[in-house]
This record gives C-alpha cells, structure tokens and sequence, in this order.
C-alpha cells in the first residue's frame, strides 16, 4: 500500500520510486496495479450520487456547512505523510 501511495501522490518514474522504497521497478507496478484495480472493483460499495436535485442540494449544503467547500457533493480527503525531503505540508496545504 504504501508504494502505491507514493507513486498516486507523486507520480513519477516507477523505477525512480523503486529505488527509492528499495524494490524493483516492477514491484511497484505490480504493486500500483492491485492497489487501484481492488479499489475500483469496490468503488460500487463505497460511492453514491446523488440521483436526485433534493439529494444534490443535501449533499452540497453538507460540504459546504461542514468543510466550507462551495459547490462539492461528497470526497475524501486523507492526510499521507510526505518524505522529510519534501516538508511537512501536503499537497492540499494541510500541515501533517
């Protein structure tokens, strides 16, 4: 899990993060691969939009009272601890 993490929050050469979490290039395809086909073949269980304008306005007034996001009907947001090399702040700004 963790090399998939690394590769989706920085995608880059998967040799170079190989390299980096000490495995072989193709482990973290391998690796990357399971992690997102099990996740999609999930995604069923775990996501649901709204179907109708009713759900659609609930959803949005939600969001917005509760993370003062205008306009978002629903997400996840999951704090990943970045390399000291790259600070201490991730990608959203959010101090980990």
């Amino acid at each position: 899990m963790k090399i998939c993490l690394r590769y989706l929050g920085d995608p880059g050469y998967q040799q170079g993060i190989g390299k980096e979490l000490g495995v072989s290039q193709a482990t973290v395809s391998r690796t990357v691969d399971r992690v997102v086909n099990s996740i999609f073949t999930q995604s069923n269980e775990w996501t649901k939009f709204p179907t109708t304008k009713h759900e659609l306005t609930e959803a949005k007034g939600v969001w917005q009272s509760m993370y003062k996001f205008p306009t978002a009907i629903g997400g996840t947001h999951i704090g990943i601890l970045k390399l000291n090399r790259h600070g201490d702040i991730n990608r959203k700004g959010n101090l980990l």
